[in-house]
């Protein structure tokens, strides 16, 4: 029994380790056909930190509740059980073996007892959450619909394996040790003690040869599995994600959120005024993704919580991020013989290695590179277009991933080749573009009708919306106001602007705009994928704002649109741009603060919050809105079951608010049916494009008999607005005469 337990221990992890070896160099020569990256490398002591906190503290997982503390005893337990593995080897030709130093030693001991407990607990427990959810009872609700089932379960069941072999052997361990009475040596193994005591030394021998091999054979049974699967990204993940953590995007540790990256070529930036003759615009082949792309897609575990927060995929489309970031690893790993030989074509498609190099890639890999990276089906595409163009960039799925994979910025790295060079994007977003590059709207309105709603508040209030450089000098300006396309063209968003104007103008804030020298930000261009476009938009902003700036004591900027806010903010500083932003919330609930606004007025109702996607999570502006309707008396707030980090988009961000929503159900119609299971009287937020898409919802409820007449959509300006102004005295009746 013994020599037979060494032979197939040994040979198992002979062949485990050579195999498991052997795939994570494959899986290092995958990730390196990806295009260099230089700026990952940078602030290597904070990396590290950030590593650290987001392994022990599990920041992502534990937001989950059970399955994020189930998953941190089965993380830990798999890093600091290593040494139980150790003296299972040692166990097969001694099966009285302790460790020296460690073996006996009571925390070590008390260790191995609770963490081993708790570790084969934890995974019980994610079985059974996984059994649950099984996508045949829950279909698209589940998160795991899409996933590898074989390879998730086969992970569990291996984990489970080994928590019991390690269960059984503090068991026999116990046993053999002939211990009579309850000890904290074995705090939680005692009864699997009392169960062996009655058998002879032997049987406890040939038991522990038995257990012990078991735990070395499923140990390494799965070291030979993933080395002969360099893809299976349930398992990979274990090791990748700490690779993938500390090379993430932002060297301070926080997501790949708020701003885009820079369009590179060759890991370099792309200057649009003199590009490069061989300059690679966006993604239109797997190899030119970084390689921190790559790992992205190696390092994914098929979890799904991308999946169960994305609100293209919870309204009946095609896009899961997930499923997409699947698809591309499965293609770069199907590709990768063919790169790895030399292969790969250049623009124009031709192929850039000899029939000698190419001679002994097989046959699947040759046919994988001949598909498409954008494609339908019939045309046998890796990523259909509707997935590509589904996406909202909200975040949610960057936000949650506890693994740091930067969905967005590889959605809009494609999305740029489609766009610039393909000129392939749905029909709607082209009037968009037209506009943006002749009118500096999107609208095509003419740049005099900026001023409109400033005629319109002098008319309506008397004050007088200065402009910065024809009606008050730079130097007595304490914030410039970036309006903004939609708060100085649309007419809903214009209440809010002229409702903001107006506060600004009772707290004695001086104030000054651009007026006609304004012009769009180029958010919308950007994430559709139109970088030339944004960088001409954004060159002739950064000018005008710095020339305006120039003279103020601060170049300090308040925009009520969160768009604009992130793109002036984040995005600019790559253009030259370095400006004090804030978004008109912050500045509201710092005016109330300091007593220069005070909310006197009751506004009555219930009322509940949504979060903008470009406030909230791109910029983790949270607190401000509801903090100034925490002072607005009568309000009653109730929020709704996606807010805040999970908070569900509108449907209008990533340029989606130019193209029509022609698969599944509306995004903006969604959050408000939730909206609308409170019964609220009011539906607030901050952001003029969530004001825009939740007021079409509204409105189209109302006429369904679906909501209530009286049921607002306002920003949080107007209901402070409403708070703050003085109520006209009511008019004195008449005295009553009296016949004497």
């Amino acid at each position: 029994m013994q020599l037979a337990a060494i032979v197939i221990s040994l040979v198992t992890f002979v062949v485990g380790t050579a195999l498991a070896a052997r795939a994570a160099l494959y899986i290092y020569r995958v990730v390196r056909t990806g295009q260099p990256d230089p700026g990952r490398f940078g602030q290597p002591a904070q990396r590290v930190k950030t590593v650290a906190v987001e392994f022990v503290g599990h920041t992502r997982m534990n937001r989950w509740g059970i399955v994020g503390i189930a998953h941190w005893f089965v993380a830990v337990g798999f890093f600091t059980l290593g040494l139980t593995l150790l003296t299972a080897f040692f166990q097969l030709f001694d099966a009285e073996f302790v460790l020296p130093v460690l073996g006996g030693w009571l925390p070590y001991e008390l260790f191995t007892e609770l963490v081993g407990t708790l570790t084969t607990l934890g995974i019980a427990t994610l079985i059974v959450i996984r059994l649950l959810s099984l996508p045949g009872r829950a279909g698209r609700k589940s998160r795991f619909a899409g996933s590898i089932a074989w390879q998730a379960f086969y992970v569990e069941y291996t984990i489970l394996g080994i928590g019991l072999c390690i269960m059984i052997l503090r068991g026999l361990e116990g046993a053999l040790e002939h211990v009579g009475s309850y000890e904290a040596k074995y705090l939680i193994s005692y009864p699997l003690v009392v169960a062996f005591r009655g058998l002879s030394e032997g049987t406890l021998e040939n038991l522990v040869y038995v257990f012990a091999m078991l735990k070395i054979c499923i140990s390494f049974a799965w070291a030979i599995t993933i080395g002969i699967n360099p893809s299976m990204g349930v398992a990979w993940h274990r090791f990748l994600a700490f690779f993938n953590i500390y090379f993430k995007r932002e060297e301070d540790g926080s997501t790949a959120l708020g701003e885009l990256r820079p369009m590179t070529s060759g890991g370099q930036p792309i200057d649009f005024e003199d590009p490069a003759d061989d300059a690679v615009f966006g993604v239109s082949q797997v190899e030119h993704f970084s390689w921190k792309g790559i790992l992205d897609f190696s390092t994914c575990t098929e979890c799904g919580r991308c999946q169960s927060q994305c609100p293209a995929w919870n309204t009946g489309k095609p896009l899961s991020p997930k499923l997409l970031i699947m698809s591309l690893r499965e293609h770069a790993f199907g590709k990768a013989p063919y790169l790895l030989a030399g292969g790969g074509k250049d623009m124009e498609g031709a192929e850039k290695a000899t029939a000698e190099q190419l001679k002994d890639v097989p046959a699947a890999a040759l046919a994988e590179a001949e598909r498409p990276l954008i494609g339908t089906a019939e045309e046998n595409g890796v990523i259909d277009p509707d997935v590509l163009w589904s996406c909202t960039t909200c975040g949610a799925c960057v936000e949650q991933c506890p693994v740091d994979i930067e969905h967005i910025d590889h959605i809009v790295d494609m999305r740029r080749y489609q766009v610039m060079i393909e000129s392939s994007f749905p029909t709607e977003a082209g009037t968009m573009l037209k506009n943006l590059e002749n009118k500096g709207n999107p609208w095509g309105m003419a740049t005099k009708a900026r001023l409109d709603w400033v005629k319109e508040l002098k008319k309506e209030t008397g004050i007088e919306v200065p402009v910065i450089g024809e009606d008050i000098d730079p130097a007595e300006v304490e914030y410039l106001y970036w309006v903004g396309c939609a708060g100085a063209l649309e007419d809903r968003a214009k209440k809010t602007t002229k409702a903001f104007a107006e506060l600004l103008h009772t707290a004695g804030v001086r104030f000054a705009i651009l007026g006609k020298e304004e012009s769009c930000t180029g958010d919308s261009a950007r994430r559709l994928g139109n970088e030339f476009l944004f960088q001409m938009l954004g060159a002739q902003n950064v000018e005008t704002l710095n020339a305006a700036l120039e003279d103020a004591p601060a170049k300090r900027i308040v925009a009520t649109c969160p768009h604009c806010f992130n793109t002036i903010a984040n995005e600019y500083p790559q253009l030259g741009g370095h400006f004090e932003v804030i978004h008109h919330t912050q500045l509201l609930q710092h005016l109330i603060d300091e007593g220069k606004l005070v909310p006197v007025n009751p506004v009555e109702g219930l009322i509940t919050y949504h979060d903008p996607c470009y406030l909230g999570r791109h910029n983790k502006v949270y607190s401000p809105p509801r903090e100034i309707m925490d002072k607005v008396p009568g309000l009653r707030q109730q929020e709704m079951h996606r807010h805040k980090e999970r908070g569900f988009c509108c449907g209008a961000g990533g340029a989606r608010m130019w193209m029509e929503e022609r698969i599944g159900k509306r995004i903006n119609t969604e959050r408000v049916d939730e909206a609308l299971s409170l019964n609220p009287d009011i539906v607030s937020t901050a952001c003029p494009f969530c004001l825009v898409m939740l007021s079409d919802s509204v409105n189209g409820k109302k006429n369904e008999g679906a909501a209530k007449e009286h049921l607002k959509v306002v920003d949080v300006a107007q209901l402070l607005l409403d708070s703050v102004k003085a109520i006209p005295p009511a008019e004195a009746e008449e005295p009553q005469t009296v016949d004497a």
